[in-house]
Formats: C-alpha cells, structure tokens, sequence
C-alpha cells in the first residue's frame, strides 16, 4: 500500500532552459542521461553544448519520457534515467 502511495505522489519534471535566442530551426538531437539510485548517482549525463554542436542560438530540454519513467518503475528506483533533447 505504501509503495503504490509513493508511485502515486511522484510527479515527472520538464526542464527548459533558451540559450542565446533560442532555436531557429528544426532540428532535434536527444540523448540519455544516466543515473543510479532515484537520480541521486549520476553514471552518464549528456553535454547540452557538445550536441548543439557549436550553434549559438539554442534551446535545452531536460525530461522524464514514458520509457524513461517506466525503467525507473520497473527497477524501483535503482536506475532512474532523463532524456535531453536539443533543439538548434
């Protein structure tokens, strides 16, 4: 009963930031981000400014998706992984 209460209060995030002013196309590259134990132990995150790829204009989404939130149901909480999403 407890862990269904605590899967039932927890709440996804979604993250924004606009770097410059902003995205002028298009273009999307997501990648994953890893972490270990209900996000406390990052094991792989993602470099925003590295898939901009030099573009100066740019915006930043950082997000739980379905799958993302499915991993971190089915693993308890062990792994619980983000997914960002660059937009040039």
């Amino acid at each position: 009963m407890v862990a269904g209460l605590l899967l039932s209060m927890s709440s996804c995030y979604t993250y924004t930031a606009t770097v410059g002013t902003g995205a002028k196309s298009a273009t999307t590259v997501k990648k994953h981000n890893h972490y270990l134990i209900l996000g406390l132990a990052p094991v792989g995150v993602s470099d925003a400014k590295a898939m901009a790829d030099g573009a100066a204009n740019y915006d930043v989404t950082i997000t739980h998706t379905f799958v993302d939130g499915l991993l971190a149901a089915i693993t308890l909480g062990i792994y619980t992984p983000t997914t960002t999403i660059v937009k040039k």
